[in-house]
C-alpha cells in the first residue's frame, strides 16, 4: 500500500526514532534539514527510522519545502515543529539557510520493513532517491 502511484518521485529519508514517533503520532508536521534534495518535485518521503529501530516504517506526502533563514523558519514552523527550541538551535547552529519539509498525509506500514530487502541498499546518512 502506498500514498502515491508507483511513478511518483520519492526519497527515503533517515530520521531518528524519537522524531519518527512524533511524525506518525501527528505531533510533528515539519521535518528539518540542513541540506535539501536537489529534485524539488519530490512528493513522497519514505521514512527509515534510524538506530536502534533500523526499519522502514511508513511514508508521508510532501506538502511543501520551506527554505528560510533559521530565524524565519522557526517563526513559521515552531508551533508544529515536534522539537524543542533548544534542539532546533543546536541543529541549525552556524547555518544561514534552513529547510523544513512540511508533512502531509501519513501512512504507517502494518509491519516495519528492512531497507536491504525492500530497496537493496544500505541505510543513507541523510536520504536517497528511490523508485
Amino acid at each position: 500500500m502506498s500514498l502515491h502511484p508507483q511513478n511518483a518521485t520519492k526519497i527515503l529519508l533517515s530520521i531518528k526514532p524519537e522524531f519518527v514517533g512524533k511524525i506518525f503520532g501527528g505531533g510533528k508536521n515539519f521535518e528539518y534539514r540542513k541540506v535539501i534534495f536537489r529534485r524539488q518535485e519530490i512528493d513522497t518521503v519514505i521514512v527509515y527510522a534510524s538506530t536502534p529501530t533500523r526499519r522502514i516504517i511508513g511514508e508521508f506526502k510532501v506538502v511543501a519545502i520551506h527554505e528560510h533563514s533559521p530565524e524565519a523558519l522557526w517563526q513559521l514552523t515552531s508551533f508544529f515543529s515536534g522539537i524543542s527550541e533548544d534542539q532546533y538551535w543546536k541543529y541549525f547552529r552556524g547555518r544561514t539557510r534552513a529547510y523544513a519539509i512540511e508533512i502531509g498525509e501519513r501512512l504507517l506500514y502494518p509491519s516495519p520493513r528492512r531497507i536491504e530487502e525492500e530497496f537493496g541498499v544500505r541505510p543513507p546518512q541523510s536520504f536517497i532517491y528511490v523508485q
